[in-house]
């Protein structure tokens, strides 16, 4: 007897998908098995909590007085004097019917005469010359030692005196440095700056009062 099978009832066929099926479901058994945890079991004693009753501090609000309101300023009592209506007053005649065909003369302001600033007068010799703190032993070293030999004078070799003149006040100080002969290089630049820096002589006096007094004084350059 022949055994006849329907193709529908063939799984042949069907033997791939089976079979990827079965591996698909292996996998997933496996992913489970790896990610399963298991947990020790605790037991939680409810008696043993306790409560703790903590009291709610309470905050006092900080109340701001109002200030009262200042008192109202005293009253000024305000003093009237009465004068007597005794004053006379010169009268000044307005002319109300002046019109533009009336000349005005113009205001010409008084003219002030200017003062005249008398200068003093600068003595060239005097009863009392002036004098320089300490004497000329004093002025001599006051200038060798503030004094700069100019490079320019220096690398040209010029040497020589500077003649210098100047007016010592009558409070003693130093106005009016000019040069009276000069050797150039800077140097009478030079001269004129440390005779500016001298400080204050003793004034020259004439019938006993301090008077302007005219001065020279040479100033030497010499190279070493």
């Amino acid at each position: 007897m022949e055994i006849k099978k329907t193709p529908k009832a063939d799984l042949e066929n069907k033997k791939m998908l089976f079979r990827e099926i079965g591996m698909i479901l292996a996998l997933a058994a496996i992913f489970l098995a790896f990610e399963y945890k298991s947990y020790d079991a605790r037991t939680i004693n409810m008696e043993q909590r306790v409560v703790e009753d903590i009291p709610e501090e309470i905050v006092p609000i900080t109340e701001q007085a109002a200030k009262p309101p200042p008192p109202p300023p005293p009253q000024q009592t305000t003093v009237l004097s009465i004068v007597q209506d005794d004053v006379e007053v010169e009268d000044v005649e307005i002319n109300v019917e002046i019109d533009q065909t009336v000349a005005i003369e113009a205001y010409v302001p008084p003219v002030r005469e200017e003062e005249e600033v008398i200068e003093q007068e600068i003595f060239t010799v005097v009863e009392s010359m002036p004098e320089f703190p300490g004497g000329q032993a004093k002025m001599l070293e006051f200038i060798a030692t503030n004094i700069k030999y100019p490079p320019m004078a220096r690398e040209s070799g010029i040497q020589g005196r500077v003649f210098v003149n100047f007016v010592v006040e009558p409070d003693g100080s130093v106005s009016g440095v000019t040069i009276l002969r000069g050797i150039g290089g800077g140097c009478d630049e030079e001269a004129i700056r440390v005779i500016q820096s001298m400080p204050k002589w003793t004034p020259g006096r004439q019938r006993g009062k301090a008077v302007r007094v005219s001065f020279n004084l040479p100033v030497r350059f010499t190279l070493q």
